[in-house]
């Protein structure tokens, strides 16, 4: 049942966890990759994308928060009232795209800590250090060990990269004021945007996990939490990885636009790219703030990536298959474990091909956002909620939107790669 309206202190102090490890698990590659490869390709002219995709996804990310605080269950719960084949669909396309996430991840974390840390290790063994590392994390503090690592991890994040922004503005434009940025519209630009927006802030898919941690928080706490403590804690994460987006964008066009410089494909070598050029354009005192920045915006990520995932797949196997019951506590690990053996097998064949499988895994996931986005939206039109969690017409009308928005792109990429739509319509 939903509970009482008001917000107190202690109410919110004890409900605030879910939005912030969703922060943790948006900022990431979508944020340290894909939006300084924006800013760096393009300068501030993917500002409005950054933005819109925030906007349009943001209906279906508040519903997961929404019918929790609500209701109590999961989001799993309302794909299974939406229908068997809904959760069923939902959870086949989730383990697909936990393998491939998990590896840009590994990837991308693994090239960042060979930064940090002084270990001459291969690029595989960083990746064994990384997943090791996490694996153990997650084994002896589960949910209370990540809520709380999240939080500090966050707020040193933050920090740290707006003082590098900071920095980089003081400083001023590194690259010619004279270069100008290619076409967006252009086949190579559309295909960039998406991959751009594929994961940013996250896959729709991920709209899932905050609605299991939630519960997870009222297990550890004992409070169940009203609507507006619920949506609060979700903004703060959400505009958070907006601000931090921006932030990240606009590093990249103060300090890479124009400098003739491109991204590296190679994940380690884009590491020692991303770390040489930001310090040689604001001093060699910015080397420990950007690299500490960067390495926890990816660690974040990779740990609640590798907890949402399974822990998702667990939940929606048991509702799917109820019999699966007895299975549940070894079901998490044999998901985590799928992830961790699939990302170490794409790890050792394609870490030289860091950008193409970060475009692939974000397209796709921008391709699937559609559906979900869409079931997101039946779950809370299902008429499950109490009149007073209803969303406002707004949110309606914006969900609707979003739909439109997340469809269109989706075909427009289509159109670019493959040209099936004018094939069609010439055939008609």
């Amino acid at each position: 049942m939903l509970a009482g309206q008001k917000f107190t202190r202690s109410g919110l102090l004890k409900t605030l966890g879910p939005g912030v490890m969703y922060a943790g698990a948006a900022i990431g590659v979508s944020h340290l990759v894909q939006a300084t490869r924006a800013g760096a390709g393009y300068g501030f002219e993917l500002v409005w994308a950054v933005i819109l995709v925030h906007l349009f996804k943001y209906p279906f990310f508040e519903f997961g928060h929404r019918y929790t605080a609500a209701t109590g269950e999961s989001l799993l719960v309302g794909y299974r009232r939406v229908g068997r084949w809904a959760l069923v669909g939902y959870l086949v396309v989730a383990l697909g795209l936990s393998v491939p996430t998990a590896a840009v991840l590994t990837i991308v974390t693994a090239g960042m800590a060979a930064q940090i840390l002084p270990l001459e290790l291969t690029p595989m063994g960083w990746g064994l250090l990384l997943l090791a590392g996490c694996i153990v994390g997650l084994a002896s503090g589960g949910y209370r060990l990540l809520d709380k690592v999240m939080k500090l991890l966050m707020a040193f994040l933050a920090v740290c990269t707006a003082v590098a922004l900071v920095a980089a503005v003081s400083q001023g434009r590194v690259g010619s004021t004279e270069f100008e940025a290619p076409g967006v519209w252009e086949g190579g630009g559309i295909v960039f945007l998406v991959a751009l927006m594929g994961w940013m802030p996250t896959p729709v898919d991920a709209s899932s996990w905050p609605s299991l941690w939630m519960q997870e928080r009222m297990k550890q706490t004992g409070h169940q939490p009203t609507l507006h403590e619920a949506l609060f804690d979700f903004h703060l994460g959400y505009v958070g990885s907006l601000i931090t987006a921006l932030m990240f964008l606009s590093l990249g066009a103060l300090v890479m636009f124009g400098t003739g410089e491109t991204i590296a494909g190679r994940a380690d070598d884009f590491a020692a790219q991303f770390v040489s050029m930001y310090t040689g354009a604001l001093g060699r005192w910015s080397r420990p703030v950007v690299v500490v920045a960067v390495f926890i915006t990816m660690l974040s990520t990779t740990l609640t990536v590798l907890d949402g995932y399974p822990r998702v797949l667990t939940a929606g196997c048991r509702l799917a298959w109820p019999g699966t019951v007895g299975f549940q506590k070894v079901a998490y690990w044999v998901f985590l474990l799928i992830m961790i053996v699939g990302a170490l097998l794409i790890f050792q064949y394609l870490t030289s091909h860091m950008r193409t499988l970060v475009d692939f895994a974000a397209s796709v996931a921008f391709l699937s956002a559609p559906l979900f986005a869409y079931l997101n939206y039946r779950v809370i039109a299902g008429g499950s909620l109490p009149r007073e969690a209803i969303p406002p017409r707004w949110l309606l009308v914006l969900s609707w939107a979003g739909l439109v928005f997340l469809a269109g792109f989706s075909i427009l990429y289509l159109e670019v790669r493959f040209g099936w739509l004018e094939e069609l319509i010439g055939r008609l």
